[in-house]
């Protein structure tokens, strides 16, 4: 009996439970009552979340602040902007140290001069009105020889020759002597068998006996400007 009816009849699967409707049934249900009750104002409010202090500073910048862009990097975050205004301010003292490097010293005189200051190994040649012609870089004396004063030039000589084995020069305006009585003056770098003893590079550092040596160019300009009894200021 069992096998005439498997063979005769076909049997209908078991139904099953339809879960998918009944999900989507249900889940509209709650969206529509959320949708409604919110409406209606009834569903408890809260604070915006806080805007992040970057997205600010982009907004003030003139970023948009959505973009990946915007995303803070490690390798830069820790690193602070530089300052327009420190930038300005370390720029302002460069140029003022500069300015005064190359100004002429207070206290060195009045009327037409030559100023020579100790300190900052240059020299500044100076008209009646206390306009500065020329102003350059010198090399002065290693050893203390020289004090701060007004002296005057006393004597000059086209081409000379240096006390020990020092060297010949060119254009040497004397205006005072040493402790043994050697001249100083302005004269060109040294020569000793047709090799300077110092270079261009180095002049801005002391390194002679007594005198101020000049670049031959600035020494014919001063040789030039100081005839005997020109005023000669020297300062610290």
């Amino acid at each position: 009996m069992k096998h005439r009816l498997e063979a005769s009849g076909r049997h209908r699967a078991a139904p099953r439970p339809r879960y998918g409707r009944i999900s989507v049934v249900v889940t509209a249900f709650v969206v529509t009552t959320i949708a409604i009750v919110g409406a209606l104002g009834w569903l408890p409010t809260g604070s915006a979340p806080p805007v992040a202090a970057s997205t600010v500073n982009q907004a003030l910048d003139g970023g948009s602040g959505d973009d990946a862009s915007s995303t803070p990097d490690s390798s830069t975050t820790d690193r602070p902007r530089a300052s327009t205004s420190a930038q300005l301010d370390d720029s302002g003292a460069r140029i003022a140290a500069a300015t005064e490097s190359t100004a002429l010293p207070r206290r060195s005189g009045t009327g037409r001069r030559v100023v020579y200051s100790e300190a900052r190994q240059r020299v500044w040649l100076v008209d009646e009105s206390s306009k500065v012609l020329r102003t350059y870089l010198v090399s002065g004396s290693v050893y203390d020889n020289l004090h701060p004063g007004t002296y005057a030039v006393y004597s000059r000589s086209r081409h000379a020759v240096g006390i020990d084995d020092s060297g010949t020069m060119e254009y040497f305006v004397r205006f005072t002597q040493g402790t043994q009585g050697a001249a100083i003056g302005f004269h060109t770098i040294p020569v000793d068998n047709g090799r300077p003893l110092q270079t261009v590079a180095q002049l801005g550092t002391p390194r002679s006996h007594g005198c101020i040596r000049q670049q031959r160019s600035n020494a014919i300009a001063l040789w030039e400007f100081a005839p005997i009894g020109t005023k000669v200021v020297v300062t610290a």
